[in-house]
């Protein structure tokens, strides 16, 4: 349980006079609680007065879970054939009274669960948007949280490691992400952070490609995107390898994308602005003439969420502080051609940054 942060979100709502916050996305539930859980059609959520203690809700098949989870007050569960936003009114209004205003994650919150809760409490207030406030208090990484991901990180190099041991001619990449998870679970990492992906010659050109029957063949390289969960923290790391000698092309473009990645990282330090070091990887990749190929962001953040605030992109000026989490990884994709992304994710230091993943990013061939 994270009573620094739950005690941060309480002196907020103290402060805009909120009497409650309503937590849905389970990603923040975690990050509140210790209590990961995907409650699917199911209702998940933690209540946090602005007075009083706060109560996770959950389905009353993972009650005992939550109570196991390190979070030390009350979790209340409801059954199948119980009315879910019901039970949340009796629970609230026993607890605290009637909310004269309960803010919400506009960003998780489905349109018919918020029409739920609305109707639940009809002289209530549902002005405030909680997502750029855990967002915020997300951004900068303690060391507890910090040690957590490096620990995600080497995980990550783990699965490198077993995914490129797998590589060989005839194996398809479907069977490669097989392996690469069939490993990892047998040594205790249970979930992945993202679907894993390994494309192969001309399928890696699709930033967000999905491994399938292609088979590997010599000559070809190989893009592996991938990230665990551990501890409640994410991975996030990409690496391009060839299967035998690549072509001048594979290894121009690999150069080119590897000069990016690697003066960005360089780059970055407190006080930079996200927006310029998506400028810097980018002036370089277009120095080179293949700017257009490069179709996405830098970066985005990382943490208890594979996806989290900031986006280092163009227009994004929140300058770079110590402690902030975030992937680094420039691209070139010329479709049915070649595909090339290389990604570290880093925490900011006071004068620099560290990457959560060690594997070599020189481009490697594999026979």
């Amino acid at each position: 349980m994270n009573d620094v942060k739950l005690t941060e979100l309480t002196n907020w709502l103290k402060r805009n006079d909120i009497s409650l916050a309503y937590i849905s996305d389970p990603a923040s539930v975690a990050y509140f609680t210790g209590f990961e859980s995907e409650p699917h059609e199911r209702i998940l959520a933690l209540f946090v007065p602005a007075e009083g203690a706060p109560f996770l809700f959950t389905p009353a098949l993972d009650v005992k879970e939550a109570e196991h989870s390190g979070f030390s007050y009350d979790v209340v569960g409801y059954l199948d054939n119980e009315s879910p936003f019901e039970k949340i009114k009796t629970e609230i209004t026993a607890r605290y009274g009637l909310p004269k205003e309960m803010a919400l994650e506009k960003g998780a919150l489905t349109l018919d669960r918020f029409e739920a809760i609305q109707s639940a409490f009809l002289e209530t207030r549902f002005s405030f948007d909680l997502t750029p406030e855990i967002a915020r208090m997300q951004l900068i990484k303690t060391t507890a949280e910090i040690d957590k991901l490096l620990t995600a990180g080497s995980w990550a190099d783990v699965a490198f490691e077993i995914g490129f041991k797998a590589i060989k001619e005839g194996i398809s990449e479907q069977e490669i992400v097989a392996e690469i998870e069939y490993h990892l679970k047998k040594q205790g990492i249970s979930h992945m952070s993202f679907d894993t992906l390994v494309l192969a010659g001309e399928n890696a050109a699709n930033p967000h490609g999905t491994p399938g029957a292609h088979q590997i063949e010599a000559n070809q390289l190989v893009l592996f995107d991938l990230g665990v969960i551990a501890n409640g923290y994410c991975s996030d790391a990409t690496r391009t390898v060839a299967y035998k000698e690549p072509t001048a092309l594979q290894q121009k473009i690999h150069q080119i994308v590897l000069e990016a990645q690697l003066t960005a990282q360089a780059a970055v330090k407190p006080g930079i602005l996200a927006s310029e070091l998506d400028k810097i990887a980018r002036d370089v990749i277009a120095g080179y003439g293949y700017g257009e190929y490069f179709n996405h962001r830098l970066g985005h953040g990382i943490g208890a969420s594979v996806h989290e605030y900031p986006s280092l992109v163009e227009g994004n000026d929140l300058i770079i502080e110590e402690g902030m989490c975030f992937s680094l990884e420039p691209g070139i994709y010329i479709p049915n051609q070649v595909g090339v992304r290389i990604e570290d994710c880093v925490y900011v230091t006071k004068d620099g940054c560290q990457p959560f993943t060690t594997t070599p990013k020189e481009l490697m061939i594999l026979n």
